[in-house]
C-alpha cells in the first residue's frame, strides 16, 4: 500500500481536528469557522476538502469504522487462532475499545441516524463489518477444530448486542469501580456464551 497523498494527509487532520472540538464544545456547537480557528487555518481550506459541515460529519463517521476495525489483528482469516478470538473478546470488553470514540459523539451521531438516511446506512456498515469480522474468526476457529461454535454469524451478532448494551447502560455509571465490575460479569457471560476460555494474562 502507498504512501498517502497530502490530500488524504489534510483530509484526516480536519475530521480528527474537528472530532476533538465536536467533543468539547457538542456537535451543534461546533462549526467549520470554530475548526479552522483551532487549527489557525483559513475557512476556506476546510471548504476545500468538506463543503458543509454535513460532509465533514460522514467523513468522520467513516473513520470510526476504520478505527473500530483495528481490533480485528488477524489480516488474513485464515490464519485466525483461538487467541485471537481471545483477545477480540478481550478488546470488545475493555476500557480501551470503549475510548476508542466518544460516548457523546458516538450517541449523538446515532440519533442523527433516525433523521438522516446516509448516516444510518453508514452506522448500519460499521455494525455489519464488525460483526462480519468477529463470525469470521470464529468460523475460522471451527474449521480447524479449536472451537465448536454453532452458526458463527449469529454468535457474532448475540456478542454486539451485548457489547453494544453494555455500552449504552455503562456510559450512565459514574462510579468507576462499578464500572469495571460490570464490564468484567458482561465479559465473562460473552466467554461463557462462546463456550472458550477466558484469556489468561501472565
Amino acid at each position: 500500500m502507498g504512501r498517502k497523498s497530502l490530500k488524504e494527509t489534510r483530509q484526516l487532520e480536519i475530521i480528527k481536528m474537528f472530532y476533538e472540538v465536536a467533543k468539547k464544545e457538542g456537535y451543534e456547537n461546533t462549526s467549520i469557522a470554530k475548526i479552522a480557528k483551532v487549527m489557525d487555518i483559513n475557512p476556506s481550506l476546510i471548504l476545500h476538502y468538506f463543503a458543509t459541515k454535513e460532509d465533514l460529519t460522514y467523513a468522520l463517521i467513516d473513520h470510526i469504522l476504520e478505527s473500530y476495525l483495528l481490533i480485528y489483528t488477524v489480516k488474513d482469516k485464515d490464519q485466525a487462532t483461538l487467541e485471537n478470538l481471545q483477545r477480540t473478546v478481550e478488546m470488545l470488553f475493555s476500557k480501551e475499545w470503549n475510548l476508542l470514540f466518544d460516548d457523546g459523539l458516538f450517541y449523538t451521531f446515532y440519533a442523527l441516524a433516525f433523521r438522516e438516511e446516509k448516516i444510518k446506512s453508514k452506522y448500519k456498515v460499521i455494525l455489519d463489518s464488525l460483526r462480519q469480522g468477529l463470525a469470521a474468526i470464529i468460523e475460522q476457529c471451527n474449521e480447524k477444530g479449536l472451537t465448536t461454535i454453532k452458526a458463527p454469524q449469529t454468535a457474532a451478532d448475540f456478542i454486539f448486542v451485548l457489547v453494544d448494551g453494555a455500552y449504552f447502560y455503562l456510559s450512565l455509571e459514574n462510579d468507576m469501580a462499578a464500572y469495571i465490575q460490570r464490564l468484567n460479569f458482561y465479559k465473562q457471560k460473552a466467554y461463557e456464551f462462546l463456550e472458550i476460555p477466558q484469556l489468561t494474562v501472565a
